[in-house]
């Protein structure tokens, strides 16, 4: 079998054996604990690894070449590169077009390259290098460029760049998907640590929320349409993805979409959030997400008070609980600043979802290469997407739902946010005394 193919079957394999484990296993611990070691097995430098007799085989090939040639450094392949996706040798080039740096581009090239290479449309061979396959797709993603712009600039013919875009996001949102999956409970500690060591509130596994994204499609009269999807994701304090739902019609009010949600399901039925809890003032503290007031509140799901009093330890949860939700605003103003989600989608109902899964896959491989390309650090870009007073809960979903418990573990963290607050007011006054 050819080496490429081989490839590609494995990595399918790989991620297909672990979708299996879930569904023979759904209520088992076991499979939770497998969680992380599939994914660092998966990771994108351990496949990289199992197929580096794909790139023996390139040498093998390229023996010819003169010594100096047969190991071009990076700057030689960026310029011999630059060139075949229309880049100037700006250092910007990649960045603009891409949304990450010449270096992120050829190792997700060559991650990808066996998945790209390993199916054409039947009966048709493209003759494309894995290179351009990618700079098409991700220039849609990237750029939100039509499919006639895209066959203008790469010099294809439109069918071929509608091919690469789906392919793309078709190879992202099948074989890498692991890459937005909830941690297991190893992961999960670190996690809460880097919050505990923010605000001072212990046990906080990730921040949810949920924004919109606009689809517009053209009907049988000529008309445009316009639908919305509803897009809940759950980060950490880097701003990682760890869970996302899409997929849900735009209209539905957050606490809705979190009540339709697998999440949801999960940690309701203690597969997911179910370690044992840390104790704050003498009160169990299971672990527990933030939210905004658009959601219930829950054992574990913390949200706002309502009209704290100033210098109260509800305000002092507030302060805390708006700056553990800044990576999620973060995350959400980066996703919509990839050039496709930045504007109406017009794509089909399933498309417009592959094109989010794809970026949010994207975003979390450029944060894990520490590739700042894509992300939005300015606090004004991101805050406009706080969408908190747009989408409030349903008030009887919160009558039914919320308990005594949540109310006891709230308050036992505001009083621990107003402790934390002090001692951070005092060690700040001491170190300007000094």
């Amino acid at each position: 079998m050819d080496s490429r193919k081989l490839s590609a079957l494995l990595s399918s394999l790989i991620s297909q054996l672990f979708l299996l484990l879930l569904l023979l296993f759904p209520n088992s611990n076991s499979t939770q604990n497998l969680s992380p070691l599939f994914s660092h097995f998966l990771s994108l430098q351990q496949i990289a690894a199992s197929l580096t007799f794909l790139s023996i085989s390139r040498k093998r090939k390229r023996t010819h070449l003169s010594e100096e040639d047969s190991d071009p450094t990076h700057e030689d392949k960026v310029a011999k590169l630059g060139p075949r996706l229309g880049l100037t040798q700006s250092p910007d080039s990649f960045k603009n077009s891409f949304r990450m740096s010449s270096a992120t581009f050829q190792w997700l090239s060559g991650l990808l390259e066996p998945l790209l290479d390993c199916r054409d449309p039947v009966g048709l061979s493209l003759n494309l290098s894995a290179d351009l396959r990618l700079g098409i797709g991700l220039s849609r993603l990237v750029t939100g460029s039509s499919y006639s712009e895209l066959a203008d600039r790469f010099g294809v013919t439109e069918s071929v760049t509608r091919f690469c875009v789906k392919q793309l996001c078709r190879v992202l949102c099948t074989n890498f998907r692991f890459w937005v999956a909830f941690p297991g409970q190893g992961e999960l500690n670190s996690i809460s640590k880097s919050f505990e060591e923010l605000t001072g509130l212990p046990n906080c596994c990730g921040v949810i929320d949920c924004t919109r994204f606009k689809i517009v499609k053209s009907s049988k009269d000529d008309k445009f349409i316009e639908d919305g999807i509803a897009v809940q994701i759950v980060v950490d304090s880097s701003s990682r993805i760890l869970s996302i739902v899409a997929g849900i019609r735009g209209d539905k009010g957050d606490s809705r979409v979190l009540k339709s949600s697998t999440l949801y399901k999960d940690i309701e039925d203690k597969k997911l959030l179910d370690s044992s809890p840390v104790y704050v003032n003498g009160v169990p503290v299971d672990q527990y997400l933030i939210g905004d007031g658009g959601y219930p509140l829950l054992p574990w799901l913390m949200v706002p008070f309502v009209d704290a009093k100033p210098g109260s330890s509800e305000e002092n949860f507030n302060v805390a609980h708006r700056l553990m939700r800044v990576p999620a605003l973060k995350t959400i103003a980066s996703l919509k600043n990839w050039g496709v989600l930045s504007m109406p989608i017009q794509e089909d109902f399933k498309t417009a979802v592959a094109f989010i899964g794809a970026c949010s896959i994207l975003q979390n491989v450029m944060l894990m290469r520490e590739d700042d390309s894509g992300l939005c650090d300015n606090l004004d870009d991101y805050s406009l997407h706080d969408q908190s007073s747009q989408y409030y809960s349903d008030a009887s979903f919160e009558e039914n739902l919320i308990e005594k418990k949540a109310t006891v573990v709230r308050s036992a963290l505001a009083k621990r946010a107003k402790v934390f607050n002090n001692s951070s007011f005092g060690r700040d006054s001491n170190s300007s005394v000094q």
